[in-house]
């Protein structure tokens, strides 16, 4: 049976059909009350016409443009005023059995949280790192520059790649923000600080309002226990050199936001030392012969856009 307490959930679908399909079936399986809204950005698979089809329970928005996941988000957000809390859920994103109710129960025993999220898993259950802290230099580093070998990659899982070592137990813990994925926001959160900013095509907008939430004095968890599975990068990898740009371009705008002068400008630093590296080993992929002509073109004009941020 349904929870008393209605949480209103949020899609933005762009041609991931399928997985849409099992994201809002788990949604109206949850054991919680549900308004559902699906923000479609001009799909043009078939997932508008299936939400339509097979979920007339759920409200539909049909944008005419791919207007990008903050401003789609935002849409949603606005059919659900009235309700004390809204779960943000990816496509990609299915909630597993008492995920929903765990979050929420949560957040009605602690008034100043503002954001809770699942444990996020692969589809073949492996563990999948949904908690992190705000972006650093050394976080860029790590991504820019993987370390090699045993000893050295266990510093990608560490804090100074903004991990957490509490996400492997089961007990909730405070972090910095979820994988937005799945996240459930409070509705009075949402009025005091306001949606997603816009400025953000895709990529950090949660990050950046997660930031914004700590900064007005609300709190921001973990729930190990409530479960998602999520595919990761559905969407995104249908446009992989412009998914690749935004993400860059999206982290060089909380940068600026939040961090010194003198910090925005080491992460251009870094930006650029690894877009000629990954040039260096893209062309060396392409002389082994396992980079074709055309996906070396792709990747080069890809790192040629993040140079030029």
């Amino acid at each position: 049976m349904a929870t008393e307490t209605p949480v209103g959930i949020v899609i933005v679908s762009y041609n991931t059909c399928d997985l849409l399909r099992q994201a809002i079936a788990s949604a109206l399986a949850s054991g919680v009350a549900t308004e559902i809204v699906v923000v479609d950005n001009a799909s043009h698979d078939d997932s508008a016409a299936l939400v339509a089809r097979e979920f007339p329970q759920v409200e539909l928005i049909r944008n005419l443009a791919n207007r990008g996941f903050a401003a789609a988000t935002n849409q949603g957000l606005a059919r659900m005023v009235a309700l004390p809390f809204v779960l943000l859920l990816n496509p990609d994103a299915r909630l597993l059995p008492g995920a929903l109710p765990m979050l929420l129960a949560f957040m009605q025993r602690h008034p100043r949280v503002g954001c809770v999220g699942p444990r996020l898993l692969f589809p073949d259950g492996r563990f999948q790192a949904a908690a992190w802290r705000f972006p650093s230099l050394w976080m860029t580093i790590f991504d820019l520059f993987p370390p090699r070998g045993p000893l050295l990659g266990r510093l990608s899982a560490s804090r100074l790649n903004g991990r957490y070592r509490a996400e492997h137990g089961v007990a909730p813990f405070p972090v910095d923000h979820p994988l937005g994925a799945a996240m459930l926001l409070r509705r009075a959160t949402l009025d005091d600080i306001g949606g997603l900013d816009e400025g953000y095509w895709m990529y950090v907008e949660e990050v950046d309002w997660c930031r914004r939430a700590k900064a007005a004095g609300w709190a921001i968890w973990q729930v190990p226990q409530a479960r998602v599975v999520h595919v990761a990068g559905a969407s995104s990898q249908q446009c992989r050199g412009r998914s690749f740009v935004a993400l860059h371009r999206s982290r060089l705008r909380f940068f600026a936001r939040w961090e010194a002068p003198q910090v925005v400008a080491r992460q251009r630093v870094l930006l650029r030392l690894g877009m000629l590296w990954a040039t260096l080993r893209s062309f060396a992929a392409w002389q082994r012969g396992t980079l074709s002509r055309d996906a070396l073109r792709s990747s080069l004009a890809a790192f040629g856009a993040v140079t030029r941020l």
